[in-house]
C-alpha cells in the first residue's frame, strides 16, 4: 500500500459538530472588472489524485485518536484502471488512534463546481461494516460548505455511492474535495479495509424531487428573550435517486436562504443564527403587540420544511437544559450512582431537531450543577428566580399511581442537603406526550436559600421506566 504524506489537524468527523464561521461582504463591480474564474475540474481520483499534491490528504489530529497509518492506495485492487484508495480501520485500541478520517484538499485556488450536482465514487469492504461519514466541503478553514452522508453501509462488492450537491451554485471555489471517517461501531471492535475508487463530481441529471429541511422538518415554537441567539439545526436536503431511492444529506447554513416574518421581532443571519431584536409593534388595528416572528428558509426556490416561531418574552431565566436559552455550564446531565443499586441510563440525545434528555430503565438520576472533581463549576444562583420550569413525556403507559419526583439540592458536596421536593402525580402525566410544569420554588420545603443550588434528582421508583426531560430552568417574570 502506498503511503502518501500526511498533515493533521483537529476537528471532530460529524458536521453537526463542525464550527461554523463565515464572514461575507458585498462588492460593487462595474463591466470593467473581469470575475475571477477557478477550475471546473470535477476529478478526484482515479488511479491517483487528479490535480491534487502529495499532501492533498489532511488527516484528522492523532491528539484526539485519529490513526494515521490506515491511508494509502492499492495497486492490487480497483474498481476501474489499475489503483484505488485503500483504508485500513484500525480497532479502538491501536495504539495508533482509534479511528480514521480527514479530507483531500484542494490545495491551490479552490475549484468551481458549479456545473456538477453530485459527489459520487465506488467504494467495497472486506466485510459489510457501516462507515461512519463521508463527505465534501470541509476545508478545515471555515467549512462553509459542508455537506455530510452518514452511516452508509458497505458491500463486499463494489457500490456506487451518490452524494448530492444541495445547492450547487454556491460552490463557486471550494477546497474541500472529501471527507470520510471511519470507526468500528458497526463490527464491534474488529478492524476491517474499504477501497475508494474514480471519486468524482459529475453532473448526473437524474435526482429529483428536492425536500430541503430546517430543524430536522418540524415546526418548532420558541420564547427567547430580547438579544438573545439561537442557532437553527438540523438542515438538510433529501433527493431521490435515480435508483427510487431517498437520500439525505446534512448540509451547512450557506446553501440555505433564511427569512423572517416580523423584523420588529427577530433576525436570521446567512448562518442560520436567529437573534431577538425587540419586543414587536403595536397592531393599529387591535391595539395589541405582535410579538411573534417566524423563521423560514428556502434552498434553490423550494420552501424548506420546518420552521420556528420565535416569542419575543422578557424574562429572567437560568437554564440548565434548554434549546430556547442559553444554559448555565453544569457538571452533567446524567449523574449515576451505587453500582448494584441505581438501574438508570441515558441522557442528552437529539430527537428531531431538538436536545432533550432521555432516560431508561429509570429508578433515579441527577443532574449535578457542581461538585465533580477538577470540574470548576459553580453551583447556580437561583436567588432571583422564583419558578422551575420543566417539560416531561412518559415514554410507555402511565398509571395514576406513577410519580416523578423533583428533589432539588443545597451544597451538593456538603452532606447533601435535600432542599426539598416536588411529587408529580401520574394523573398529571401523559403517555408519549409532553406535558409542561411551571411550579413555584415555594413548593420546595426547605429551599432557603437558594445561591448555591447543587443538583436534581430525579426519582420515579420504577414506576415510570422510560421517560423525556426538556425545558429544564427557573425563572422570574417581569
Amino acid at each position: 500500500m502506498k503511503k502518501y504524506n500526511l498533515k493533521y489537524n483537529i476537528a471532530i468527523p460529524i458536521l453537526g459538530m463542525l464550527c461554523i464561521v463565515m464572514v461575507s461582504c458585498e462588492r460593487g463591480y462595474t463591466d470593467e472588472v473581469e470575475i475571477a474564474t477557478f477550475n471546473p475540474n470535477g476529478e478526484i481520483f482515479t488511479d491517483a489524485p487528479v490535480g491534487l499534491t502529495d499532501e492533498f490528504f489532511t488527516s484528522f489530529d492523532p491528539a484526539v485518536g485519529a490513526n494515521t497509518e490506515g491511508f494509502g492506495t492499492d495497486d492490487d485492487v480497483s474498481y476501474q484502471g489499475t489503483s484505488s484508495i485503500r483504508i485500513d480501520v484500525p480497532t479502538p485500541n491501536d495504539p495508533n488512534g482509534g479511528f480514521i478520517g480527514g479530507i483531500f484538499l484542494d490545495r491551490g485556488a479552490g475549484r468551481d463546481l458549479t456545473r456538477y450536482d453530485a459527489l459520487t465514487f465506488w467504494v467495497k469492504g472486506s466485510t459489510t461494516a457501516t462507515v461512519g461519514t463521508f463527505g465534501f466541503g470541509t476545508d478545515f478553514e471555515d467549512n462553509e460548505h459542508a455537506v455530510t452522508l452518514d452511516n452508509v453501509q458497505l458491500s463486499t462488492d463494489w457500490r456506487k455511492v451518490i452524494i448530492p450537491i444541495p445547492e450547487p451554485s454556491r460552490l463557486v471555489q471550494e477546497k474541500g474535495m472529501f471527507l470520510f471517517a471511519a470507526g468500528t461501531q458497526s463490527t464491534n471492535g474488529v478492524g476491517y479495509t474499504f477501497w475508494m475508487d474514480e471519486m468524482r463530481f459529475e453532473r448526473l441529471g437524474t435526482l429529483g424531487q428536492p425536500r430541503p429541511a430546517i430543524l430536522g422538518g418540524q415546526d418548532q415554537t420558541a420564547q427567547i428573550n430580547i438579544d438573545t441567539s439561537l442557532p437553527l439545526s438540523s438542515l438538510s436536503q433529501t433527493y431521490n435517486l435515480p435508483t427510487g431511492q431517498d437520500v439525505t444529506v446534512s448540509c451547512a447554513p450557506a446553501y440555505f436562504d433564511f427569512e423572517t416574518s416580523n423584523p420588529f421581532v427577530a433576525s436570521v443571519d446567512e448562518n442560520g443564527v436567529v437573534t431577538v431584536d425587540g419586543p414587536g409593534e403595536v397592531d393599529p388595528d387591535t391595539g395589541l403587540v405582535d410579538n411573534t416572528a417566524v423563521i423560514t428558509a428556502f434552498m434553490g426556490g423550494v420552501l424548506a420544511s420546518g420552521s420556528l416561531t420565535v416569542q419575543s418574552v422578557d424574562i429572567d431565566v437560568i437554564s440548565i437544559f434548554s434549546d430556547l436559552y442559553a444554559n448555565v455550564p453544569v457538571d452533567n446531565y446524567n449523574g449515576f450512582y451505587f453500582d448494584g443499586f441505581q438501574t438508570t441510563l441515558g441522557g442528552a440525545v437529539v430527537e428531531d431537531g431538538n436536545n432533550i434528555i432521555d432516560y431508561t430503565v429509570m429508578n433515579f438520576v441527577a443532574i449535578e450543577f457542581y461538585g465533580r472533581e477538577g470540574s470548576g463549576i459553580q453551583p447556580v444562583d437561583a436567588s432571583e428566580m422564583s419558578m422551575l420550569h420543566i417539560d416531561v413525556r412518559v415514554n410507555e403507559n402511565v398509571d395514576p399511581s406513577d410519580f416523578f419526583r423533583i428533589e432539588i439540592f443545597n451544597n451538593f458536596t456538603e452532606g447533601n442537603q435535600v432542599a426539598g421536593s416536588y411529587t408529580i402525580s401520574g394523573s398529571e402525566l401523559a403517555s408519549n406526550d409532553w406535558v409542561e410544569f411551571d411550579i413555584p420554588l415555594s413548593s420546595f420545603p426547605g429551599l432557603t436559600a437558594q445561591d448555591a443550588l447543587g443538583a436534581f434528582i430525579f426519582v420515579t421508583d420504577g414506576t415510570i421506566a422510560n421517560v423525556s426531560l426538556d425545558n429544564i430552568y427557573f425563572y422570574n417574570e417581569n
